[in-house]
């Protein structure tokens, strides 16, 4: 792949990123993903993600009204996400890498499934001791073998009954120990070359400018609208990744 068209795929995939995750507060992981898995095999895109992934959960994490509270309450989805993702990363970093491309287009599909689901969810709090760390492993499996934070653990905070800010700062907060579970074991499984890592790094300018500027829309359009598309787009973005993979596969 030319430097060129390489640095432009990787500028658009993350301007779009940061821009999604400026108007919903979420997004950055699948979009990014999705876009970068068209070109990019998913452990070099993952390892892509580590820099702007990590700074702008932390900024969002750290933003939000109740960090302390929010932590003591997740800390066992979290610990779960971490073991999930260690015993998940072998997909991710096969050699058998149409595998793990398979996996992200399933799961960018049903991310966007899931966004027109009206349904509302909720968890009563004396099952949360046992399903945090559950679901935290599930999560962590799915994220481990795809690179993208998204089923079940979004829709499990989700169900949590947390204010706008809170969940905001709560999918934050997951996001960010996801991003650091996925780094460790990209690096120790050998996954991070020197050009990825530059490259990750080289990221976090589009990244935030997307962010930024979708922070300003979304004080000027509808986000109903917006979220209808971005899900249509998601689920069509899906869809291609996985068939193109498993008709390579089996050509």
């Amino acid at each position: 792949m030319e430097f060129a068209f390489a640095a432009l795929v990787l500028t658009a995939a993350f301007l779009a990123a940061g821009f999604v995750k400026g108007v919903l507060g979420m997004g950055l992981p699948t979009v990014a993903m999705g876009l970068l898995g068209i070109v990019f095999a998913p452990v070099q895109a993952a390892a892509l993600l580590l820099a702007p992934n990590f700074v702008l959960n932390v900024w969002q994490a750290a933003t939000g009204p109740g960090l302390g509270r929010l932590a003591r309450r997740l800390w066992s989805f979290g610990v779960g996400v971490g073991a999930g993702i260690w015993m998940g990363a072998g997909v991710l970093t096969s050699p058998n890498a149409r595998l793990a491309a398979v996996c992200l287009g399933v799961v960018v599909a049903l991310y966007g499934c899931l966004g027109f689901v009206r349904a509302r969810l909720r968890v009563p709090p004396r099952h949360e001791p046992w399903l945090s760390p559950l679901v935290g492993v599930i999560t962590g499996a799915v994220t481990g073998a795809t690179g993208v934070f998204v089923i079940p653990g979004v829709p499990y905070i989700q169900a949590l009954g947390f204010e706008k800010e809170e969940l905001i700062q709560a999918l934050a907060l997951a996001f960010l120990v996801s991003c650091l579970a996925l780094g460790a074991a990209l690096v120790l499984r050998g996954a991070v070359t020197l050009a990825l890592a530059a490259g990750s790094v080289a990221a976090l300018a589009p990244a935030m400018a997307g962010m930024l500027l979708g922070q300003k829309v979304r004080l000027r359009i509808s986000a109903a609208a917006f979220r209808r598309a971005f899900f249509a787009g998601m689920i069509v973005l899906g869809v291609y990744l996985a068939l193109r993979n498993l008709l390579t596969a089996g050509s």
